[in-house]
């Protein structure tokens, strides 16, 4: 695909494939450009057999310090009705392959929200997480007010969104926020080795268990253990498991085609 505010690698080889943001000028503010480019290499990927497993990263300096407020200052309410620029938010939701944010620098307001829409965060030392909104008069509003008290508990997540306080790398660790907290120099690299290890598992089990830890925050545990059980019963039906359950009887290592 055409994009100028990120730059997609694929690594094939590794059945992985990076997503930079890349306005570094602005601190890789997401602007409505951005987001539909985002947009469009998630789906652009998650449609493509050859990857297993996306990382989305940003720089140093930032992984993305906000909305762009410039974007925004002037609207009115029935502006932002009209422009629905959440929709693009939904659908980054619904991808299916596992996403790795790899975080260094500022991750906040919108920056920090993109975090809570991935699957796992790998931090360097350098990270700082917030949502500040609430000191421009407004509050989150692309998931942050109902993803991050799941990700760290009501209290936490309150002190954050009302005060609007940043917390660093080890915090946001202690927390339980991020997988882990790296130095600045190999954080990528650390975000690369975390999507190998998924990228070699059966595709079709991972996608289904995103797909059912991803329901524990969305359904009453009888129901969610109830889609556990039909995705579980479904893998059934796969190459992958017959060959994964094979390799383990023969104490070899599994090749799994994702079929």
């Amino acid at each position: 695909m055409d994009a100028e505010l990120i730059i997609i690698e694929p690594r094939f080889a590794d059945k992985i494939a990076l997503i930079k943001l890349n306005r570094p000028k602005e601190l890789n503010a997401l602007n409505l450009q951005l987001m539909l480019e985002l947009k469009s290499a998630l789906t652009e990927l998650d449609a493509n057999n050859e990857v297993r497993v996306i990382i989305i990263t940003g720089n140093e300096k930032a992984f993305a310090a906000g909305a762009d407020i410039k974007q925004m200052a002037d609207q009115s309410a029935i502006d932002m009705l009209r422009t629905d620029q959440f929709s693009t938010w939904d659908q980054i939701r619904k991808t299916k392959k596992p996403i790795i944010a790899a975080v260094s620098g500022f991750a906040l307001g919108g920056g920090c929200e993109l975090c809570l829409l991935c699957d796992m965060i790998v931090a360097s030392e350098t990270a700082q997480f917030g949502q500040p909104e609430i000191k421009i008069g407004v509050m989150p509003g692309a998931g942050g007010t109902q993803r991050l008290p799941r990700a760290v508990g009501k209290a936490m997540a309150m002190e954050m969104i009302l005060t609007g306080q940043f917390i660093d790398a080890n915090e946001a660790y202690r927390i339980g926020l991020v997988n882990k907290v790296v130095p600045v120099e190999i954080y990528l690299n650390e975000a690369v080795r975390l999507a190998r290890q998924i990228a070699a598992q059966s595709p079709i089990a991972v996608q289904l268990a995103k797909e059912s830890v991803l329901k524990a925050f969305e359904m009453p545990l009888q129901e969610a253990l109830y889609f556990e059980r039909k995705n579980f019963y479904m893998l059934f039906a796969t190459e992958d498991q017959k060959e994964g359950m094979a390799a383990f009887v023969e104490k070899r290592t599994p090749d799994f085609k994702g079929k």
